[in-house]
């Protein structure tokens, strides 16, 4: 096989190629020297790539010459619509509504404007009364007793003792469920004559049947245990993040000074997991304000309606007797209730955080 000259040129142009691309990787100065000056002529910084993505989203929707502050606004804009339409306008619709006799099972019945009609018979309404007192009393002993046993706990967590991941596994399965699978699983263990809630209270205490959903005194803390039951372990990870928070070298500058374990826990723990504990009673009391699934799966409201919380006569009156306009009036009440009251609440959780 011949090779003319040209061949022979071309090769030796290769090899003078590919040694001159080593050595360029070789020679650090020459490396970084070449790589700025990619970096300069192929536009690869920071600034001009962002300015480079810019200019680009603006010629790809065809709003050139927009200002940055413009485009952001055109960004949000179909987000904060979206918004405006799912809670705002309801909000306003269902204060229109309060003021109106309108009942939704009669569209074509003409709404009279009634004023303060609803407000002034809601506010009369003794049954409306024990309603608000049955969702207090289950609000305030589903919070005492959740954030005791969630605080406690934490505090058992914290240690890391052997198998600690184990266990803390085993806690949180309690508020993986759906309170529609809770309510169910309780009833049967709530039954009197089979249920293993019996059982285990007469192995304590031989009292025969205990029917924890249909009796009127034991209904009311029936509720209570299962919803204590299933949310306790969210008031321990909001305690336990407390926990971890605290710096260790607080502790051991407590432990120079000989303060005793006891001492410790109500000067340094107690007040720096303050805040936690405080926010753990804010979600769980806006929670429990308008809890209803759990409820109705358990008693349905009774026996009678004496675990007939607010929320559930709220849709009683407003899809089993159909009076929109009274219902709705129920519900601007019961917003303003956990509105201002959470509002107050923030108010004072920012106060004794910044202390």
């Amino acid at each position: 096989m011949r090779f003319s000259f040209a061949d022979r040129k071309t090769d030796l142009d290769n090899t003078n190629k590919l040694t001159g691309f080593v050595m360029m990787y070789l020679n650090p100065s020459r490396n970084g020297a070449d790589k700025s000056e990619v970096s300069i002529t192929d536009g690869s910084g920071t600034d001009d790539a962002s300015g480079s993505n810019t200019a680009a989203i603006k010629r790809r929707f065809g709003i050139r010459g927009m200002s940055d502050r413009a485009m952001a606004w055109w960004f949000i804009t179909p987000t904060i619509l979206l918004l405006l339409a799912i809670n705002i306008f309801p909000l306003i619709w269902t204060i229109y509504l309060s003021f109106t006799n309108f009942r939704a099972n009669r569209p074509g019945r003409e709404i009279e404007w009634v004023g303060l009609d609803n407000y002034i018979k809601l506010l009369n309404s003794d049954d409306i009364w024990a309603y608000m007192q049955s969702t207090a009393h289950f609000v305030s002993w589903t919070m005492i007793l959740q954030l005791t046993l969630g605080f406690g706990l934490a505090l058992l967590i914290n240690k890391n003792f052997k198998g600690h991941s184990f266990w803390t596994t085993l806690i949180l399965l309690p508020m993986m469920l759906s309170p529609a699978v809770v309510g169910t699983f309780w009833t049967y263990l709530f039954q009197p004559q089979s249920g293993i809630f019996t059982y285990a209270v007469n192995f304590f205490a031989e009292v025969g049947p205990v029917d924890m959903i249909g009796d009127v005194n034991l209904a009311p803390w029936a509720i209570v245990l299962v919803d204590t039951w299933m949310w306790t372990p969210y008031v321990m990870l909001i305690c336990l993040a407390g926990l971890r928070s605290i710096p260790g070298s607080i502790y051991e500058a407590a432990e120079v000074d000989r303060a005793s374990p006891w001492r410790q826990f109500w000067s340094i723990t107690v007040p720096m997991v303050m805040p936690f504990l405080m926010l753990a009673i804010l979600f769980r009391a806006i929670e429990n304000f308008k809890m209803f699934d759990l409820v109705v799966q358990l008693t349905s409201g009774g026996p009678g309606s004496i675990t007939e919380l607010a929320s559930i006569n709220l849709k009683r009156e407003a899809f089993e007797k159909w009076k929109t306009g009274y219902s709705s009036a129920f519900a601007v009440i019961l917003f303003v209730t956990v509105f201002g009251a959470a509002n107050m609440y923030v108010k004072a959780m920012n106060t004794v955080k910044n202390r």
